[in-house]
């Protein structure tokens, strides 16, 4: 056991397993005012402090999106944005010289809000980034994330403890939590980020927020924090534009070109019974283009037609200035999974509401790509509210009502709001075997493909 003078500490703070103070033991009495040491107290030597404070970092900051930390950083930020309003620009400049003086000197809160695609995890990235290209210390994480990783904490096999994890989170030296919102969730994620957010806040730690909602959407006990000028520094940043992932795509040409007049429902090799059914399609999407009412799901095979009618329908629509929301369905859940990324330009909840509550929505291709739970439900959302809203929808399916979930098919099925068409005619590009796919079978398309 060594004796510690106060001048233990290896160059650059590394523990030496030789530590002229403790001998390598990691222990040491500490010295009384005259100098002699105290036999009766042992306490950790600074040079196994340092190695355990350089641990318990190293563990942290794999809880930190780094990677999204080197790839943004301030060399490759636009310092003008790309909005072509001054004022907008103006806010801009302000918010990167903000986040430039809080990269070199961290301190009090740096609140950024704004749409998606703004900038603003751009700014909070590089923040980290510059952090961290010093050998300073930083934590850059999504609120989501945190949430999932203090979850994870609470199971037998974790490498390290929920108390531990959540207090090294509450006191990092600088915290940049990105994607926060006014809704957590559950009770549990909404009081463990009040906590964490209390704690930076009584004890005044550097903090950066993101969120892209608006400081008013928040409750009052984290809006006075978020807002409090004697802590807070609060910028709010605009997006050039901020399209929706699905914004433009009936502007794809296949779309485009999917109109009324060029869908051929006389096709004159077809059976007459066939003729006849295809005949019927076509005027029920024409009708309901005219005046769009309640649902309208057309089932059949690949390549029957339901897509072109479903398109023409909303080809129609656009044509009379009104508003239309075309989803392939596997797309849908694709960019709705995307969204969750920082890098996404548009938030999960814009993009979600949109295709939710669009005025008129055509769900193309619904199918087995709704087989897992997290898609089942972002489905089910979105179905179940149009249906309780009466909202006017189009789907198109290769399904037969017996191999969709009852949950979604009870809701096609009702009289009252909705119409089923079963498409009989085969396959347009002139294979006559029918060639529906069975439920194990899987299915997907490009956007705009004739279906």
């Amino acid at each position: 056991m060594g004796t510690w003078s106060g001048d233990s500490e290896e160059p650059n703070g590394i523990a030496n397993p030789k530590c002229p103070a403790c001998k390598g033991a990691g222990f040491v009495h500490p010295r009384l005012p005259s100098g002699k040491p105290d036999y009766s107290r042992v306490v950790t030597c600074r040079c196994l402090r340092h190695k355990l404070d350089n641990e318990q970092q190293a563990r942290i900051t794999r809880y930190s999106s780094g990677g999204i930390a080197r790839r943004f950083d301030f060399e490759n930020f636009d310092p003008e944005g790309r909005s072509a309003d001054p004022g907008v620009r103006q806010k801009f400049r302000a918010a990167l010289e903000a986040a430039l003086a809080f990269a070199k000197s961290p301190s009090g809160w740096l609140v950024l809000t704004g749409q998606s695609g703004s900038g603003k995890t751009h700014l909070a990235a590089a923040i980290a980034s510059q952090r961290l290209k010093e050998g300073q210390p930083a934590l850059y994480i999504s609120a989501p994330d945190l949430l999932d990783h203090l979850r994870a904490a609470f199971a037998p096999g974790s490498e390290i403890a929920y108390d531990e994890l959540f207090d090294r989170m509450s006191n990092a030296p600088v915290l940049i939590l990105d994607d926060l919102k006014a809704q957590s969730g559950s009770p549990w994620a909404r009081e463990k980020l009040e906590q964490l957010l209390n704690h930076r806040y009584n004890h005044r730690l550097p903090t950066v927020i993101v969120t892209a909602t608006s400081l008013e959407e928040f409750e009052e006990r984290v809006r006075s924090r978020l807002g409090d000028p004697a802590i807070s520094r609060c910028y709010q940043l605009e997006a050039a534009h901020a399209p929706t992932p699905e914004a433009d795509v009936m502007s794809l040409p296949k779309l485009k070109s999917m109109t009324f007049e060029i869908f051929d429902h006389k096709r004159v090799n077809l059976p007459p019974d066939k003729r006849e059914n295809l005949a019927e399609a076509y005027r029920l999407a024409r009708d309901y283009a005219r005046a769009p009412e309640g649902w309208l799901v057309f089932q059949g095979e690949n390549g029957c037609g339901k897509t072109h009618l479903a398109a023409a329908i909303a080809n129609e629509n656009l044509k009379a200035g009104k508003a239309v929301r075309f989803v392939v369905v596997p797309d849908f859940l694709d960019h709705l999974r995307s969204t969750f990324s920082p890098e996404s330009k548009v938030s999960y909840d814009k993009y979600f509401e949109a295709v939710r509550t669009a005025p008129l929505l055509i769900l193309d291709d619904f199918g087995e790509q709704s087989s897992t739970p997290w898609a089942q439900e972002k489905l089910y959302q979105v179905i179940n509210y149009r249906y309780n809203a009466q909202l006017p929808t189009v789907i198109t399916t290769c399904l037969s009502l017996e191999e969709i979930a009852r949950r979604f098919s009870s809701r096609f099925v009702d009289p009252r709001l909705s119409l089923v068409f079963t498409i009989t005619a085969p396959d347009y590009r002139g294979d006559q075997r029918p060639q529906r796919p069975g439920p194990a079978r899987r299915h997907s398309k490009p956007a705009g493909g004739y279906e």
